[in-house]
């Protein structure tokens, strides 16, 4: 197989290479670069891999040697190159930079009401983006790498002529978020196999003709224990409480009134530090919609706003989060497991379009 430069930070586009590491040769760890410069480029990030070797699967390590996980998963690296869009594909303001700075000016903070041709355009990069979720979910079993899902999920997002959302926003390295047992979300997938009896997380976004679409949802790997089956279920069951409730005249903050009392009643607890939010010609933008009760949530809503509902349910009564050192992958405190289901809405003169629909969840 070969072997690419694994630096995050390499430019040379991570080509092929055979330089490696000493310290590394000699504690059995596998890692390439492609020239010397790279290799001392790396070496403030790469060193902390000789401190405390962590071997999770064969050839890959634990970056984060030194880091007190919260639960029993581990990332593992190396994680494989940047993918690549084709030319001709549009893509977002956010691509060469990994600053999404149209999302910071005001017409981004102010609930946008979509016309009959903004809708169509988003009907249609939703439908897209629920057939490239199927399609990956498809692949889900025990011995598959979360790389290998973000893989198949960018080759159906390219050959859709669309462009990954994730891909580069805010440095995000990866074309989807693969979120594993006690990740609550924006898990980076890696080389980590799936193995019988955890469950996972999907989140795929992608940008056709002007608009983002954005929606995930959990799914077990093989058997899993009726704990897990219980969350997935509650995860589910909150989401559709809260669509429910919307149409012309409901309240932004009233979305977590529906949700928190379907997941307290199974014994789960709402994260609070991620919202859902508007998606249309933004990734992401006004409206932010907290997902617990009792919350400050600002707008009411009205036909043609589209958005997403997204609740984090952890089992248990703890709902904070905890980083992981890659700045992205957010895990439970306690370690317990989390799931979550998204889903794109628009709402209508008469009630809600559930613009990224899918198939009702079946776990038997």
């Amino acid at each position: 197989m070969t072997q690419t430069c694994q630096s995050s930070s390499c430019l040379n586009g991570n080509p092929a290479s055979t330089l490696q590491c000493p310290k590394c040769d000699k504690l059995g760890i596998k890692s390439y670069f492609c020239t010397q410069e790279c290799f001392k480029a790396s070496w403030a990030v790469h060193k902390a891999v000789h401190s405390k070797p962590d071997t999770v699967e064969e050839g890959t390590y634990n970056p984060f040697p030194s880091y007190r996980f919260s639960g029993t998963l581990r990332p593992a690296y190396p994680l494989s190159p940047r993918r690549q869009v084709p030319a001709h594909i549009p893509r977002p303001d956010y691509v060469a930079t990994g600053r999404p700075t149209s999302e910071s000016k005001p017409h981004a903070r102010t609930i946008q009401v979509l016309d009959e041709e903004q809708q169509q355009r988003l009907r249609v990069a939703c439908k897209m983006a629920r057939e490239v979720l199927d399609l990956t979910a498809a692949h889900i079993r025990p011995g598959i790498t979360t790389d290998e899902l973000d893989a198949i999920c960018h080759a159906a997002i390219i050959e859709r002529n669309a462009y990954p959302s994730p891909l580069n926003y805010r440095e995000y390295p990866k074309s989807f978020c693969t979120s594993v047992n006690e990740v609550i979300c924006h898990g980076i997938p890696d080389q980590r196999k799936l193995v019988e009896g955890d469950i996972i997380n999907l989140d795929v976004s992608l940008y056709y003709n002007g608009m983002h679409s954005d929606l995930n949802a959990t799914y077990p790997v093989g058997k899993i224990d009726e704990e897990s089956k219980k969350l997935i279920r509650t995860s589910r069951a909150s989401l559709d409480a809260a669509i429910a409730i919307c149409k012309p005249g409901t309240l932004v903050r009233d979305v977590g009134k529906a949700i928190e009392p379907v997941a307290k009643a199974n014994g789960c607890s709402v994260v609070r530090a991620f919202v859902g939010h508007g998606t249309h010609i933004y990734f992401h933008c006004a409206p932010d919609i907290p997902h617990y009760a009792k919350n400050k949530g600002v707008g009411v809503m009205k036909a043609g706003m589209a958005f997403t509902i997204e609740p984090m349910i952890n089992l248990g009564g703890n709902w904070e989060e905890i980083h992981w050192p890659d700045n992205w992958t957010a895990t439970t405190i306690d370690g317990r497991r989390s799931a979550q289901f998204e889903e794109t809405l628009l709402i209508t003169e008469d009630g809600v379009e559930v613009l990224t629909a899918g198939a009702p969840l079946n776990l038997d």
